[in-house]
């Protein structure tokens, strides 16, 4: 009876721009992620909004969003999203983590999480994808030989956090130069990815803006970043197909 269902916990606050031209951060997942027949439901957790315990077994999965808060803080709604995402391992929901969520997905599993030691990572990174030197197991059991993998892809970055250690029985899927997991599995329904394959640029270039005002980031490297990001693309189709992939139980 009916199609999937799906929830977007939503762990940041819609800026105006986001909200007026993409229908806010909910509206860029939905339109990456959903295919016909599908529901999907929106859960403001940042704010406190959270799935009621006898509706959780109604869904096939949740995405996590980023978000302007520190995965390794403890605010409280921070907290009950980490016994939500302990809830829904046990049930063995997929989950999929992006940026923030790819970090409370690790520490909710027994990772660790803190500030980069590299600092700031903005703008299009090279990923690399399940090499044998960074991950315990063979490429072909990280990715089934059935899904057609590159060896590396772009994908937008905006993070000054990373997950430092791999929660145990995890595997690394994807390294950068700069950071050790991009993106991690855990069992058959979890999968964190530290980049951002929903953004566009100029969503970017938008939050490049936002935490410049915020004194966040100097203006040397804001400029730095728009001048390095009109150099390339990130590879928003092949990243749209791994996650959907992933996500729906293809993969």
């Amino acid at each position: 009876m009916g199609g999937k269902r799906y929830g977007v916990l939503l762990c940041a606050e819609d800026s105006e721009y986001v909200k007026t031209k993409y229908g806010g951060y909910f509206g860029v997942f939905v339109e990456m992620l959903a295919e016909e027949g599908e529901t999907w439901d929106m859960f403001r957790v940042v704010a406190g909004e959270f799935p009621d315990d006898e509706d959780i077994e109604l869904y096939d999965g949740f995405v996590i969003t980023g978000s302007c808060n520190d995965a390794h803080g403890n605010d409280v709604w921070i907290c009950k999203l980490l016994n939500l995402i302990n809830k829904l391992n046990f049930m063995k929901k997929r989950l999929l983590g992006i940026c923030f969520g790819h970090q409370i997905l690790g520490r909710a599993l027994g990772g660790r999480i803190g500030r980069a030691n590299s600092g700031w990572d903005i703008g299009i990174t090279t990923i690399y994808l399940s090499s044998p030197m960074h991950t315990s197991s063979s490429s072909s059991k990280v990715f089934p030989s059935t899904f057609d993998v590159p060896s590396a892809m772009s994908v937008i970055e905006c993070h000054q956090d990373e997950m430092l250690e791999l929660p145990p029985k995890a595997e690394v899927m994807a390294w950068s130069n700069k950071t050790g997991i991009e993106m991690f599995k855990h069992g058959d329904n979890i999968m964190g990815i530290q980049g951002h394959p929903e953004y566009t640029k100029d969503i970017l270039l938008h939050l490049v803006d936002r935490l410049l005002q915020r004194n966040l980031i100097s203006e040397d490297y804001a400029n730095d970043v728009k001048a390095r990001m009109d150099a390339g693309e990130p590879d928003r189709k092949a990243l749209k197909q791994l996650c959907t992939s992933f996500f729906k139980g293809r993969l």
